[in-house]
């Protein structure tokens, strides 16, 4: 029975590709604070996520004919969200940047976990393959 990368690894793969992912639109909304008409947006991680299960179970949708909408699960433009913002500015920018920051923060710390989570499963599969307890 051969192996592949995603019933060994799971989600955990998908997840670390979407935190960076996240982390680009969030440094992105940090960068254009200041851009006057600058509106934020941001990924819906849960909603990537979803996706990256669909497809690492099997039962993702699969496109059978060439008239049929694309459901791959990359992010794309269309996973992008706009922010509503709780207190828009005079010059149309919609980035809070303390708000953004944590948001960062808060995005590298799961990034973390969920790398931490995928050298596990790496350690495991080494282990595994060495003959290690």
């Amino acid at each position: 029975m051969a192996i592949t990368f995603d019933s060994a690894l799971g989600i955990h793969q998908h997840a670390v590709e979407a935190r960076v992912k996240r982390a680009e639109v969030l440094a992105n909304n940090l960068a254009n604070a200041d851009t006057p008409g600058f509106k934020a947006r941001d990924l819906d991680f849960q909603a990537m996520m979803q996706k990256a299960q669909e497809q690492v179970s099997g039962f993702q949708m699969t496109k059978t004919h060439d008239a049929h909408m694309d459901t791959s699960p990359s992010a794309s433009e269309s996973d992008l969200l706009y922010r509503v913002p709780h207190q828009p500015s005079v010059d149309g920018n919609t980035v809070d940047a303390q708000q953004e920051q944590t948001r960062f923060m808060r995005n590298a710390m799961d990034f973390q976990a969920s790398f931490q989570f995928l050298n596990s499963k790496f350690s495991g599969l080494n282990k595994a393959l060495s003959g290690n307890q």
